[in-house]
């Protein structure tokens, strides 16, 4: 979990992610700072198109978006500085094969 005094947070759901599902990063400021200029990154590799918005939705998984992702953004007024998040990790499991199978 971040640190309180964190002025940036990426957030993501906790649960299982499985190859052909879709999960949402959401890059917030802590206390409901205003955040602007948000930027993702995978693998500290920025992210193509993701300027702007607040929201980056990865869909459909797959197995290479497993990694570390963290958001860099402007928080508070419009002059405040580049801010960075602490990295969260997303795990992408490849599909289970169908229970009860015949073969």
């Amino acid at each position: 979990l971040p640190c309180p005094t964190d002025r940036l947070v990426l957030q993501m759901s906790a649960e299982a992610l499985l190859e052909g599902d879709t999960v949402t990063l959401r890059c917030r400021g802590w206390q409901h700072n205003l955040v602007t200029e948000v930027r993702f990154y995978h693998n500290e590799k920025e992210l193509w198109g993701s300027h702007g918005g607040t929201e980056l939705s990865l869909s459909p998984l797959q197995l290479h978006h497993s990694g570390r992702y963290h958001c860099k953004a402007k928080v508070g007024s419009k002059q405040s500085a580049w801010e960075k998040s602490a990295p969260v990790t997303v795990t992408v499991h490849g599909e289970h094969p169908t229970a009860g199978t015949l073969i």
